[in-house]
């Protein structure tokens, strides 16, 4: 761990709250957007007296930096802004998000300090897969990597020829890349006669889209490395928020002396005790160039006790979104759900798309999902999805349709992985 990270939860707690107050003040102090939420509520940055008074000031959400395009939501001038990053924007305008040089820097520290907590050493060699450019995984994968000592090979996604070409020539220790791109490039190897265990990757930091315990046992065993969990999300800095520790790989701790977590009911907004499950908010502590107050990300977590850093509370793996949950018939369905149980079946592979369809007054949920085997006969793969639509039915308490379809049939992601196609009349 670098130097000056808090050693005890005491120490931690008193930095929290000196740099909880500094950030209201500086968020107050020069973002209109801030100086009118906190008005609207009747509160004012000197009303945090203690932690749990952050549960009187407001929510931020993702329409706020929307409605504050491109730089409203800056803190600092903007000439003193050196880098910005944006969300893709396929739901309406993208979240524009600026940093400091010290931002910059601080990112770098938290990359760095991820890395180095799942087992990453200086002099590593990693191989980079996250999306360079606006998206936030590439950039900071490779800050903090070069922060650590390692020898970045800065790939970006795409080209899965070549990226098994590169892992067999440049022989990297580690790997960071999204789960489900992660599996095609196995894909590739098998295809092209190499033996995925037969690499020099030893760690796989995966990040940017939920991913179940059933995919980390089949990455594992596919390949032979150490799959661990990254968390982080562009409006709050990027990836590098929380990380799971290589060693324990029992969840991710929150890097909290630069990110203060809180869960809350979905609802009502309502703080949760440590060990509930609901949305998780972040507020920055140190961000410069454009802090966020209870920044609610969608994701559904809970907090738990630290292990391998015990001053620093962990969350759980992320399996669903608020915004990705499916409604079918009056039952809330994850996509996450439904991979927890093909991963269960023999002769399915990860690869899957939960198609919604509306063809009478009732909304339907096809999966589709690819057969390992292009040689499975149609007997099999009705047995493998009579299989599937049994274990949902018993486990989730909804009925769907399965569709066993061709090896490589779906699109295959470069980047995030696309789980639902929604073809409902609007």
């Amino acid at each position: 761990m670098d130097n000056g990270v808090p050693s005890t939860v005491d120490e931690l707690r008193a930095l929290q709250l000196e740099r909880m107050r500094a950030t209201l003040r500086h968020a107050y102090d020069n973002v209109p957007h801030y100086r009118k939420a906190f008005g609207d509520v009747g509160v004012k940055p000197d009303d945090l007296r203690e932690l749990g008074d952050l549960a009187r000031f407001p929510f931020t959400a993702k329409a706020d930096l929307r409605e504050n395009y491109p730089f409203g939501m800056f803190a600092v001038p903007r000439e003193q802004v050196v880098r910005v990053h944006a969300s893709s924007g396929t739901t309406g305008r993208p979240t524009v998000v600026g940093y400091t040089r010290d931002d910059v820097d601080m990112w770098a520290e938290v990359m760095a300090r991820s890395i180095e907590a799942a087992g990453g050493r200086p002099g590593d060699v990693l191989h980079v897969v996250y999306g360079y450019g606006l998206f936030t995984g590439g950039l900071g994968a490779h800050y903090g990597a070069e922060r650590l000592g390692c020898t970045v090979v800065p790939v970006s996604g795409g080209m899965t020829e070549r990226q098994v070409q590169l892992i067999s020539d440049f022989q990297p220790r580690v790997i960071m890349v999204t789960p489900s791109y992660f599996l095609a490039i196995l894909d590739e190897m098998e295809a092209q006669g190499v033996d995925p265990a037969s690499t020099s990757l030893e760690i796989g930091i995966f990040g940017a889209e939920p991913w179940t315990e059933q995919l980390r046992e089949e990455v594992e065993q596919r390949s032979g490395i150490k799959a661990v969990d990254i968390y982080g999300l562009s409006e709050v800095i990027g990836p590098g928020v929380s990380q799971e520790s290589g060693e324990t790989q029992d969840g991710l701790h929150i890097w909290e002396d630069h990110f203060y977590p809180e869960v809350v009911d979905p609802v009502t907004g309502e703080v949760l005790p440590d060990g509930e499950e609901g949305e998780l908010v972040f507020t920055s502590l140190t961000k410069q160039a454009m802090p966020v107050i209870r920044y609610r990300t969608r994701d559904l977590t809970t907090l738990s006790p630290g292990t391998a850093y015990p001053q620093f509370r962990r969350m759980a793996k992320i399996t669903g979104r608020t915004d990705d949950m499916m409604i079918v018939r009056g039952v809330n369905v994850f996509p996450s759900q439904i991979e927890e149980h093909l991963l269960t079946i023999d002769g399915l592979t990860p690869h899957y798309l939960c198609v919604l369809t509306r063809p009478g007054r009732m909304d339907e949920l096809t999966v589709q999902v690819e057969a390992a085997s292009a040689q499975s006969t149609p007997a099999e793969r009705e047995a493998m999805a009579a299989q599937l639509r049994s274990r949902v039915k018993d486990r989730v308490g909804v009925t769907v349709a399965v569709d066993v379809v061709e090896p490589h049939a779906l699109e295959r992601s470069l980047g995030k992985a696309k789980r639902i196609s929604d073809q409902r009349p609007k």
